[in-house]
């Protein structure tokens, strides 16, 4: 049974996309009508500084068709202010808010801080914590978390592969779902047709992908589009 893709773009509300990817003369408000009717999921930043209002996550879920896909970036809170020590009581906090999406709710990212070593205590302690719904990712930026992969497969958590111009995103691993942020300036298309072959794997095995392109500049949902159509290019006719 094959996975399902959920691609998109670091945010949605860029006014500097109209006239790229939005219509000239677009609301506003009707940017995330249509992005939802192009792109199947978004992840959503600014989560990260603060919580949302619980009428806005109402509105996007209301906006919003069957199927599409909130990722959220967990608060700062728990990554970067506790560093994942005695976090319980923030992400519960949080996991009540974001919870208000419903069935549009998508993966928790958690992007812990560059500066924060592998610490497998550490580590164990916060996973034991997470509840199994929703999905949880983790970005690490510390080179040291490489023996921590098997940890997070082991607690259904899908390790977050991170493509930059410092350095390459690599193989998608074996994780419970796939989580890839492709965030260089520039994707050649040999590069694209790459992460498709990478991607196609993955959703053969069974696995849900959720990927998304930097958003700086308007050209990420063109670039995410032509993503999801060298996967589905990819595909096996049999």
């Amino acid at each position: 049974m094959s996975g399902t893709l959920f691609v998109g773009t670091s945010g949605f509300a860029y006014p500097e996309w109209k006239g790229v990817f939005y219509p000239e003369g677009l609301p506003n408000t009707g940017m995330l009508d249509h992005y939802a009717r192009q792109l199947p999921s978004v992840e959503i930043n600014y989560t990260f500084r603060r919580y949302p209002a619980e009428r806005t996550l109402e509105r996007w879920a209301s906006q919003t068709p069957e199927g599409f896909r909130f990722t959220l970036k967990a608060n700062q809170r728990i990554t970067h202010s506790r560093r994942l020590a005695d976090a319980d009581e923030a992400v519960s906090l949080f996991l009540d808010r974001a919870r208000l999406l419903g069935e549009r709710l998508g993966p928790i990212l958690y992007q812990c801080p560059p500066n924060l070593r592998f610490d497998r205590s550490l580590i164990e302690s916060f996973l034991a914590h997470l509840p199994p719904v929703p999905l949880a990712a983790m970005e690490f930026r510390h080179e040291s978390w490489g023996e921590a992969r098997d940890i997070l497969t082991g607690h259904g958590v899908a390790w977050c592969v991170a493509d930059t111009d410092e350095r390459a995103g690599g193989e998608l691993g074996a994780g419970p779902f796939v989580y890839a942020r492709l965030r260089k300036d520039e994707y050649a298309d040999e590069e694209l047709s790459e992460w498709a072959r990478r991607i196609r794997g993955a959703l053969d095995d069974g696995r849900d992908v959720y990927c998304y392109m930097k958003h700086e500049g308007p050209e990420g949902p063109g670039r995410a589009l032509r993503l999801r159509e060298l996967v589905w290019a990819s595909a096996d006719p049999g």
